[in-house]
């Protein structure tokens, strides 16, 4: 189960690329939409270090046992 959730987490990475191409997609169209497509992809990138930082903390709780 570890290495599904160690490859699942790169998908959030994946996700927030495609938020900040978006963005720069839509700069010259919508700049205010852009700010949104920025802010998510920067949220997701966030919640990436969160999950892989919270990750790490359980196996490494899960071997001192």
């Amino acid at each position: 189960m570890s290495k599904f959730w160690k490859i699942f987490q790169y998908g959030y990475l994946i996700i927030a690329l495609i938020f900040f191409i978006e963005g720069i997609i839509r700069w010259n169209l919508e700049r205010e939409k852009a700010y949104i497509w920025f802010s998510f992809g920067f949220f997701i990138t966030l919640v990436f270090f969160f999950k892989r930082n919270f990750r790490k903390k359980i196996e490494k709780r899960n071997t001192q046992n």
